[in-house]
């Protein structure tokens, strides 16, 4: 996984990104009809039901517009919130408030939704060993945001991108020329290169899982596609070699029963491309 100073460098990138994106040459509209000394607040409204997320990077944007913005803490980062409260107050020049508040209310949305669907799967997951992971499946430039997101409605973040784990899935295998060839071959470019990262090796069958357990030195096996008779068999097979992770169009209606087939981990797409923003508005007081 990555470090925290290489997560902090992401978070940078994107807040300097999204505000060169947003405020260009100047925010004119605040410029022209706002005194540059003008001293102002705003209240971070939740007009909607969920788990709020975000707050600690709201934070970050506010410093990054104005370092002498002050913000206040009413709720934190993992809370459930409902319509009508309100998370935060932020104090300082107003200016300052306008520029920042577009993509402090961004961010903000996406991640409480995806905090808020998150924190559902888990639930879904309570009496059973699995935990629930995240995917590449998010939106290009704030990968960050998501995946914090994601941990912070109580999932776990899987690979963060291409260079943090090996993750040798079907077309890898078919390129490669099989199973045991694109593992060996693997182990070989890690060792060469000295890089010190898991492999996940992807299971299309049971005959598949046979020919990975041939194999030392994989870290956990990607179970795709499978029934639950099968995905059974499987972790069955497996036993305490490895890890197990099942994946594959898993839904708020299957999942449990993934679970109950005794896999660590089940990953899902959805918690990041397939969620509706929580209402929140930044209201000048």
């Amino acid at each position: 996984m990555i470090t925290e100073a290489q997560f902090q460098n992401e978070l940078d990138l994107i807040i300097k990104n999204a505000i060169r994106e947003d405020i260009g040459d100047g925010d004119h509209t605040s410029l022209s009809c706002i005194p540059k000394d003008a001293q102002g607040s705003a209240k971070l409204l939740v007009k909607d039901t969920g788990i709020i997320a975000g707050v600690a990077f709201a934070k970050q944007v506010f410093s990054y517009v104005d370092k002498s913005l002050e913000v206040e803490i009413f709720m934190n980062d993992g809370d459930a919130v409902k319509f009508g409260d309100i998370v935060f107050q932020v104090s300082g020049k107003s200016q300052s408030i306008l520029m920042a508040e577009r993509l402090v209310l961004n961010a903000m949305q996406r991640m409480s939704a995806i905090a808020t669907k998150t924190s559902f799967f888990a639930n879904l997951l309570k009496g059973t060993q699995a935990k629930v992971l995240d995917t590449r499946k998010t939106t290009p430039g704030i990968r960050a945001l998501e995946k914090w997101a994601v941990k912070i409605g109580g999932g776990e973040n899987h690979r963060f991108a291409l260079y943090d784990m090996v993750m040798i899935k079907d077309n890898h295998i078919d390129f490669a020329g099989g199973i045991t060839k694109a593992i060996t071959k693997t182990k070989n470019y890690l060792a060469e290169k000295k890089i010190d990262i898991k492999i996940i090796v992807e299971a299309r069958n049971l005959k598949e899982i046979k020919e990975i357990l041939t194999n030392d030195g994989v870290y956990r096996i990607l179970i795709d596609n499978f029934s639950y008779e099968d995905t059974k068999k499987a972790v069955d097979l497996i036993g305490d070699r490895c890890l197990t992770e099942s994946s594959g169009g898993i839904n708020e209606h299957t999942i449990k029963k993934y679970a109950l087939c005794g896999v660590n981990y089940i990953s899902s797409g959805a918690l990041t491309h397939s969620v509706h923003n929580l209402d929140l508005s930044l209201k000048a007081i």
